[in-house]
């Protein structure tokens, strides 16, 4: 996964709550999940990314993922909107 899309996203939120918040309002164009987080934890929002049609992108790790928002520690979810 190029975390380059996460970089020129104009507006993303991180975390798997704000990640099915942002879903449920209808303002995510792509998902991108951890390879590495729990399953517990996405599944939600996995769940309602499938269910809206929004296209769902894994990550290696969550580390990584959260180093591309600009954050000191890893991101399971996180929601590119518009």
């Amino acid at each position: 996964m190029s975390y380059e899309k996460v970089l020129q996203a104009g507006k993303f939120v991180i975390g798997t709550k704000q990640a099915v918040k942002a879903l449920q309002e209808g303002i995510v164009q792509k998902l991108i999940i951890a390879a590495d987080a729990d399953p517990k934890i996405t599944a939600d929002a996995v769940k309602q990314a499938s269910e809206r049609e929004v296209p769902i992108i894994y990550a290696d790790s969550m580390k990584k993922l959260g180093k591309a928002c600009n954050i000191q520690v890893g991101a399971a979810t996180v929601a590119i909107i518009h």
